[in-house]
């Protein structure tokens, strides 16, 4: 996910600074929860320490006795199916979603055309949150996706230009529609906002004078990510600094605006969470509330949402719909229990059944998880061609549904031209290798053919128009599970 970072627009000029009374920095007990701190409010003199590291430990160990009285569906659902990591005061967030529909948000950064399945944790949390009755608020970082993110990277993101953050936007709201009902009929209709509505009119030396003074120093350098990031050798700038800052302010922006009490987001963001409740309590006078999720590895430890063949990419014209049901399909069998529980709205009392499956009868519960997940993103209609197309491959046979593989066209003149077509770079443009040297592994390894039966010997080899014989389209396989095509068209 996703937090931001921007610059400031100067302007309003220098004016006369007057000492301001500033509230002491109260720490907070991260767990514990938020409290509404009056004059005479003192907080615990541990709670420094948990709130400026980005690694507390889980929720469901340090709250195990207000998890067990939670009431409020959400809260309930976060907590029987593993979302939850951290939560301020989740004792009085319960209340609060048990009295009235209660506004919250989570933030999406703008830095690629579409989201991929990395995101898609939060974008669960969001349905989930709408569905018990409550308003999600969709941030898309307009105006922090012009600095990016710092967080967990090891260098400066690249400055985008408005133009392609517009068009980045336009990409990844795409999905949003397909998880949320999204308008302004009812009270938990979700609406999409961007904040560069906000951050692009701030005036830099009124918002100093305005906020800068409930940040410190020393507690920004603090944080985990901001230690991390000064460890690198690529240099923190100050405008990724100040990101800290903005994310607090959005939500600051967004309680005014839409009433907005909750922020949602990855465990690698509490800290700067946080300081938006902070920032809400000092400035507003208003009791906000941060919810983490944990960030999702595999059971071997690696990152989720990454394959050989590079990002799992949640528009279908980044990835095909058949790929996308391969990439749950291969889940690890220590993992499709927990996948099920987070990335499907398969009642648990199903997912409880499916626990108990073993050897190799885990893989109906991974073909549930593929059908379930896909449906939610490309719709139901989409199984009957990708497993059709599963059978076909399966079964050997040469024809048949080929709709749900990846798909490249090459141009007629490119196979008269010369001797064709490189194997080895379609292999690549078909995402059945992520690169040439791995195409080439693929062939010397026996891995690569041409249709069913034709095994690619060559890895110097060339597709020729003779090899479709018939047929406009002949059909790559990388090893006995993933497939895609080569069709003649018009362009290459």
């Amino acid at each position: 996910m996703t937090s931001f970072a921007i610059s400031f627009l100067v302007g309003g000029g220098m004016r006369a600074f007057r000492p301001q009374t500033v509230l002491h920095r109260l720490p907070l007990r991260a767990c514990g929860g938020v409290r509404h701190l009056g004059a005479t409010t003192v907080a615990p003199e541990d709670a420094a320490a948990v709130t400026t590291s980005d690694e507390d430990s889980s929720i469901y160990a340090r709250e195990a006795e207000a998890l067990k009285k939670l009431k409020s569906p959400f809260l309930v659902t976060m907590r029987d199916r593993g979302f939850l990591h951290q939560c301020t005061g989740i004792s009085e967030l319960d209340d609060k979603l048990m009295e009235t529909t209660q506004s919250a948000y989570l933030g999406f950064d703008a830095t690629a055309d579409s989201l991929h399945v990395g995101s898609l944790l939060q974008i669960m949390i969001l349905r989930h949150l709408q569905k018990s009755g409550h308003k999600p608020v969709v941030l898309v970082g307009g105006g922090t996706s012009k600095v990016g993110d710092p967080t967990g990277k090891d260098e400066s993101r690249v400055m985008l230009t408005e133009e392609v953050i517009q068009s980045n936007i336009n990409g990844i709201s795409k999905v949003f529609a397909k998880f949320l009902k999204i308008g302004d009929e009812n009270p938990t209709d979700a609406i999409l906002v961007n904040n560069d509505d906000w951050l692009s009119e701030l005036k830099y030396l009124e918002f100093l004078r305005e906020y800068g003074t409930h940040f410190t120093i020393n507690r920004m350098l603090s944080f985990e990510s901001v230690k991390q990031r000064l460890t690198r050798e690529a240099p923190f700038s100050f405008l990724e600094f100040n990101y800290m800052i903005l994310q607090a302010y959005d939500f600051l922006e967004l309680y005014r605006k839409h009433n907005t009490i909750l922020q949602l987001g990855g465990s690698d963001q509490w800290g700067n969470m946080v300081s938006g409740t902070e920032l809400g309590r000092r400035v507003a006078g208003a009791q906000l509330f941060a919810l983490t999720a944990p960030l999702i590895t595999t059971s071997d430890g690696k990152k989720m949402g990454k394959t050989a063949q590079g990002a799992v990419w949640l528009n279908a014209e980044r990835l095909s719909e058949f790929e996308y049901w391969q990439f749950w399909r291969n889940t690890d069998d220590a993992d499709v229990i927990r996948f099920l529980k987070l990335f499907t709205e398969l009642p648990l009392e199903r997912i409880q059944e499916l626990e108990k499956l073993e050897g190799s009868d885990i893989n109906q519960a991974k073909v549930i998880l593929a059908d379930e997940a896909t449906s939610l993103l490309h719709g139901r209609e989409c199984l009957d061609a990708i497993h059709q197309t599963i059978a076909n491959m399966f079964a050997g046979s040469g024809t048949g549904a080929t709709e749900s593989l990846p798909r490249v066209f090459v141009a007629k003149g490119s196979f008269e031209e010369g001797d064709g077509v490189s194997i080895v770079k379609l292999f690549v443009d078909l995402g059945l290798a992520e690169t040439k040297s791995a195409a080439r592994r693929l062939i010397r390894g026996g891995g690569a053919r041409i249709g069913d039966d034709r095994k690619i010997e060559d890895e110097h080899a060339f597709l020729k128009l003779e090899d479709f014989g018939d047929s406009n389209e002949v059909v790559l396989r990388a090893g006995k599970k993933r497939a895609g095509v080569v069709e003649i068209g018009e362009s290459s």
